[in-house]
């Protein structure tokens, strides 16, 4: 069978930290996959004592949810305290709009066609995909929306078989990056393996120390705030990231525009 991973729904955790007049906001989604809940989270940000500065926070705790909400509050605060935006005080590129993928979900292949019939005008779809009818669910969507660009995201699903297997179909459909196709202790398996797609790293990279293991391996990589441990972190990953060669995807959990605000940047 095929398991439906659609959300309708998410628990996200605020952290607020106040400075006399000024309050920093920052927001965080505990992932599953890398053990965290609402209550690890909650017990780790609650466990700083303030005053801390961004710094110090990279050294005190680990990436993850709970340093991201932290981080993040604290580039607010500061950016408000200094009447400054914080791309200027990260010295980053001003945001500007920018195209975002529109994710749909693993179904059943006729779900999935219905999906992309109804956003066949969005420039870019993410397709989600992990299953035994994942050729099936791409022809599907193409079917449903033939103009739209498509990546996808095997969540760790793919063995080599099936890799060598889908690929030239993907090639042949117009596909033009997959994201994870191997569990994370699996990178190795890309080495050797026919490059006529992008690879994109999501699990396998979370901060500038995990880029070591996956260059020659990986075309971009998927930077997540939640992942990195905030924005602090993510920038760093991102100049290091472009000066290994590496391309860039910016990702999300499933949280409000106060997780997506930081992103952006």
């Amino acid at each position: 069978c095929i398991r439906d991973r659609s959300r309708d729904s998410a628990e996200v955790l605020t952290v607020s930290i106040r400075d006399g007049e000024f309050i920093g906001l920052g927001e965080c989604v505990p992932y599953k996959r890398y053990g965290e809940t609402i209550k690890s989270v909650s017990n780790e940000i609650l466990s700083i004592s303030l005053p801390v500065n961004n710094q110090i926070l990279q050294k005190v705790l680990k990436p993850g949810a709970a340093r991201n909400a932290l981080d993040c509050a604290l580039w607010d605060l500061e950016a408000k305290k200094e009447g400054k935006p914080v791309w200027k005080l990260l010295n980053l590129t001003e945001p500007k709009p920018t195209v975002t993928a529109y994710t749909i979900s693993l179904s059943t292949p006729e779900k999935m066609m219905q999906e992309a019939k109804k956003k066949n005008n969005f420039p870019i779809l993410k397709v989600k995909l992990g299953s035994k009818y994942d050729e099936q669910c791409i022809k599907a969507v193409r079917e449903g929306s033939p103009n739209s660009r498509i990546i996808v995201d095997a969540n760790e699903g793919w063995t080599i078989e099936t890799y060598n297997y889908l690929v030239p179909i993907f090639k042949k459909i117009g596909v033009e990056l997959i994201e994870q196709p191997f569990p994370s202790y699996q990178d190795h398996l890309l080495k050797k393996l026919e490059r006529t797609i992008p690879i994109c790293a999501d699990e396998s990279c979370h901060d500038v120390e995990s880029l070591e293991n996956l260059v020659g391996l990986y075309d971009f990589i998927n930077i997540k705030l939640d992942k990195a441990g905030g924005l602090t972190e993510a920038a760093n990953l991102l100049n290091t990231a472009k000066k290994n060669g590496f391309k860039i995807m910016l990702g999300c959990m499933v949280g409000t525009s106060l997780a997506m605000a930081p992103a952006l940047l």
